[in-house]
């Protein structure tokens, strides 16, 4: 008696039964994989074991520390380091005065509303740092569709703005909102230095 097999399986089991003893069935390579470990950091988490790398600006006269092994990206007005759903930006611009908490509410905090997506301002607040004084803009966005999926992300970001002799550099952190960055963005933002 046989027994019924699932649609198309009557096939492969008569080339099953028509091969030679000889010729193995099973790759014996896949067979013998062990299964890889979890990954220990949620989507967005720079590991605490991350590696930062000096990064001097070779026309801007600043630097910081990023991290190694990010995707960089030079840019007209900066650069960029990527990884993953996480991202450092750095861009530079002219500025005839250093901007305060006010100014910045005043005019900067418009500009970032109409260029990125769904963006919810949590705090802006002067801040001083080992580079100087900045001022400190945290909020939220959504990413950038992913051109594959469509998918969006909702970010956290932090964006610092250091001002110096007519210069305005910014500093931008972002990562999937909940990710565990604070030891990271504050080794970053506490790294930049003019030059």
């Amino acid at each position: 008696m046989s027994l019924p097999l699932p649609i198309g399986t009557s096939v492969l089991a008569g080339l099953l039964v028509a091969l030679p003893p000889a010729v193995p069935v099973i790759d014996v390579a896949f067979a013998a994989e062990k299964p890889i470990a979890a990954e220990k950091n949620p989507p967005g988490d720079i590991p605490d074991s991350q590696v930062f790398i000096d990064y001097v600006s070779p026309k801007d006269g600043f630097s910081l520390k990023v991290p190694e092994g990010w995707a960089r990206t030079d840019r007209a007005d900066g650069v960029s380091f990527i990884d993953k759903l996480d991202g450092v930006v750095l861009t530079r611009s002219d500025m005839s005065q250093a901007p305060t908490v006010d100014s910045v509410k005043k005019d900067y905090v418009g500009s970032l509303e109409q260029q990125e997506r769904a963006v919810k301002i949590d705090s802006v607040k002067a801040v001083k740092l080992p580079g100087g004084n900045a001022i400190r803009i945290v909020y939220s966005s959504n990413s950038s569709p992913n051109e594959v999926t469509n998918k969006q992300v909702r970010l956290e970001n932090q964006r610092f703005l250091y001002f110096k002799d007519g210069k305005l550099v910014a500093l931008e952190l972002y990562a999937p909102l909940g990710a565990d960055n604070v030891d990271q963005w504050k080794l970053m933002s506490e790294s930049f230095r003019w030059r």
